[in-house]
């Protein structure tokens, strides 16, 4: 075909509209050559088994409901005359019929919600549910502290006429909104001072009053910080160092004047996560071995590395001041030369992890704490400082039983 046939396609148009054509009494490109029954230049012999003409599409009819069809379709049997196919009729639209269905909603006589499942709800509902900074850490799993009675606590035992209602501190803490609140309490999901409350109306003291939602504490004292920072390697864990060296005052920027403390120690060679606070007690609970605090690292040592060692780190290896034992031991990865081990434990001893490892001939290459108790490094870049949301505070004191 030659290019003049294609061009004079309709197909082969690009949407634009060619020339019209001619009738067939007419002289034009559509009439026969007179060299032998031949079509013009542009056209095609269609009767030969080429492409067809284009021909407009057929406006679309609107398919006529049989009342008997409708009928049989609501009532789920096939229609009439349609009992030997077997075809199975329409499935009609949940809840068209209905009473009130076109009804809003709220107005009388419309239908009421479903309620929602209880997936949906404890998501929906849960402390600090709609928060969006900091990472969602789910419910407490295991909270240390004692919970208190699980009955109904009289509103007098708690109740402090010069306070604040209970559902409004509890949303100017962020948990939820105040009728959510007032929900939670109707649950007996809030304690206050280690006690369950279930009457709406209790008055508290947010200076002086613990609040628990669902095991996590609500941090009502605005002054405390609570931060994570991803320390690069070089860095000194200190925030003034008299050497000159890089130390973690240089990557705070801004701290509002407050005192931070570091949470325990990474050594120059480390990297990886550290918390930065000024609540003292939380420090002092996170760093003393009686609560047991798991801190979770990287390891890359020279492979290949023999199957048993892992064994005996987590049985416990002999060092210069006494036993000392992972709680975890995981193989990530390994590559020609290398290997990347994942290690859990909760002793603070000075260089626990590279002593550990040096004990038993592998000498650590590079070492990376990614996590403290239930709180993650994630994806942090290294040298940054976040401050953590108020859904990880609660889990984080919850884990030392605050």
């Amino acid at each position: 075909m030659t290019q003049a046939g294609r061009q004079g396609s309709p197909r082969n148009s690009s949407g634009r509209k060619g020339p019209e054509r001619k009738s067939a009494g007419s002289a034009g490109r559509g009439a026969p050559s007179p060299r032998g029954g031949g079509f013009g230049a542009g056209q095609r012999d269609f009767s030969k088994g080429g492409d067809r003409p284009y021909k407009a599409p057929k406006p679309r009819e609107e398919r006529f409901i049989d009342p008997d069809e409708a009928a049989a379709a609501q009532a789920g049997r096939p229609a009439a005359g349609d009992w030997k196919s077997g075809a199975k009729p329409a499935a009609r639209k949940p809840g068209a019929r209905k009473p009130g269905a076109g009804k809003a909603p709220g107005t009388p006589g419309a239908p009421k919600a479903k309620p929602r499942s209880a997936a949906a709800k404890t998501f929906g509902t849960r402390a600090f549910g709609g928060e969006r900074f900091g990472q969602n850490l789910g419910a407490v799993r295991k909270p240390s502290r004692k919970r208190g009675p699980s009955g109904p606590v009289p509103q007098s035992e708690l109740h402090d006429a010069d306070g604040v209602r209970l559902q409004k501190v509890m949303a100017q803490a962020g948990v939820a909104s105040r009728r959510v609140c007032e929900e939670m309490i109707a649950e007996g999901r809030v304690e206050v001072d280690g006690q369950v409350v279930t009457e709406l109306g209790v008055r508290v003291d947010p200076k002086t009053s613990v609040i628990h939602v669902d095991g996590l504490r609500i941090q009502l004292d605005e002054s405390l910080v609570y931060m994570v920072f991803n320390k690069p390697k070089g860095v000194v864990s200190t925030m003034e160092d008299p050497d000159g060296r890089p130390c973690i005052s240089d990557f705070v920027r801004n701290t509002h004047g407050e005192r931070l403390f570091h949470v325990g120690r990474l050594d120059v060679a480390t990297e990886g996560l550290l918390l930065l606070t000024n609540d003292g007690e939380l420090a002092n609970r996170l760093t003393h071995p009686s609560y047991e605090v798991p801190k979770t690292y990287l390891v890359q040592v020279r492979g290949p590395f023999p199957q048993g060692i892992g064994a005996q780190l987590k049985a416990g290896v002999e060092l210069e001041d006494g036993f000392a034992s992972v709680d975890s031991f995981k193989l990530v990865d390994s590559t020609p030369g290398h290997v990347l081990i994942e290690v859990v434990l909760h002793s603070g001893k000075n260089r626990i992890v590279r002593r550990l490892f040096d004990a038993v001939g592998f000498p650590v290459l590079r070492l990376v704490r990614v996590k403290v108790g239930p709180i993650g490094l994630g994806d942090q870049r290294q040298g940054s400082i976040r401050n953590l949301g108020k859904q990880e505070v609660g889990h984080l004191l919850a884990s030392v039983g605050l």
